[in-house]
């Protein structure tokens, strides 16, 4: 069939691998929302936002609706939530968000795509100084009319930075992770959109590396990712 025909298979499994982890971490993100608040979202903040993060990466209505009542079952899985740090290959900071229902399993895991991507694990909380924690919220740029208003109207619920993303269809809202839950009361009063939200760990300063290191590195974050146990992996590469 050719060589082209190759390349498109191959896009395709790799686009439906990825969609795959998506679904499943979204599920995971669902399934402790409605362990630790239960099963109505209009009672339930916490998942009202895995809701949300699962419709961004296109999850279906019947499985979002099939992971909550699975959630909700006696025999469903307790996943913890488990954050390993290390060191990458030339001295890049890295922070790996797991969810898991088996601690010795991933920290193995973890533990091995480091030694064998070049890199180390650490401590927890060797990289606090490096890392501050924000609340990261994506709204429709259409959402807000004036941004300068929005500005002045949201510092009371924590309001730390506003911008544009590069594409110029959504508005970035950031605040400190102490008032993550102040700003999705806001936005919910105030009937503003939200088509994600999360939490992240974004650098204070960064490495630069040559290309190839870079390459390196990468190689590092893309395996973490591969793991179904790890949700999110912050690095302070440049």
């Amino acid at each position: 069939m050719g060589r082209a025909f190759e390349y498109r298979k191959a896009t395709k499994f790799a686009r439906w691998d990825r969609m795959a982890k998506a679904f499943t971490k979204a599920g995971r993100e669902i399934t402790m929302a409605v362990k630790s608040g239960g099963t109505d979202p209009e009672y339930n903040s916490t998942l009202r936002r895995a809701i949300q993060n699962a419709k961004s990466v296109q999850m279906p209505k019947d499985r979002i609706e099939a992971a909550i009542k699975r959630a909700s079952s006696k025999d469903a899985e307790d996943f913890s939530e488990i954050v390993y740090e290390g060191m990458g290959p030339h001295g890049v900071a890295v922070v790996v968000e797991t969810t898991t229902d088996n601690p010795t399993r991933t920290v193995a895991n973890v533990r091995a795509i480091f030694r064998k991507k070049g890199g180390t694990l650490g401590t927890q909380g060797m990289h606090d100084f490096i890392f501050d924690r924000k609340g990261v919220f994506y709204v429709p740029a259409n959402s807000i009319a004036d941004s300068e208003e929005f500005e002045l109207e949201f510092i009371d619920y924590g309001l730390d930075k506003l911008e544009k993303s590069e594409d110029g269809s959504q508005y970035i809202i950031y605040v400190d992770f102490k008032d993550f839950g102040k700003m999705q009361e806001g936005l919910e009063k105030n009937k503003i959109e939200v088509e994600k939200s999360e939490l992240q760990r974004i650098p204070n300063h960064t490495k630069e590396l040559t290309e190839e290191q870079v390459d390196e590195m990468l190689e590092l974050v893309d395996a973490l990712e591969q793991d179904d146990d790890v949700q999110s992996v912050f690095h302070n590469l440049s």
